[in-house]
């Protein structure tokens, strides 16, 4: 007989954790070089505001924290970084599209 009458039949014992919070953010980011990139634009309406997406970007967090303060320099306009994707504030792809072939990056076409 069971110890608890309410026991259903999963036990801590059988690899299961109370925390639904743990995720393998550790995991190793591929990173590539601006050649190696094809990137891919998008234009989404937000709050009656158009934003253009830039992705997918392969490069560590302090990269990609540098290539987007550059690009907002250049372009005048504001932007964030968001997962494997840089965010610019207004319909800038076409100055963007010239900013990034400076920088070696490709572009599908």
């Amino acid at each position: 007989m069971k110890k608890n009458l309410f026991e259903m039949g999963a036990s801590w014992n059988d690899s299961w954790s109370s925390d639904n919070k743990t995720k393998e953010e550790n995991a190793a980011k591929e990173t590539k070089t601006p050649d190696k990139h094809r990137l891919h634009f998008a234009r989404e309406k937000r709050n009656g505001k158009i934003v253009t997406i830039v992705k997918p970007f392969f490069l560590d967090d302090s990269s990609a924290e540098a290539l987007l303060k550059t690009l907002k320099k250049s372009l005048a306009t504001g932007g964030t970084i968001k997962e494997n994707s840089l965010e610019f504030q207004g319909e800038v792809s076409e100055k963007l599209k010239i900013e990034l072939n400076k920088l070696g990056f490709n572009l599908k076409k």
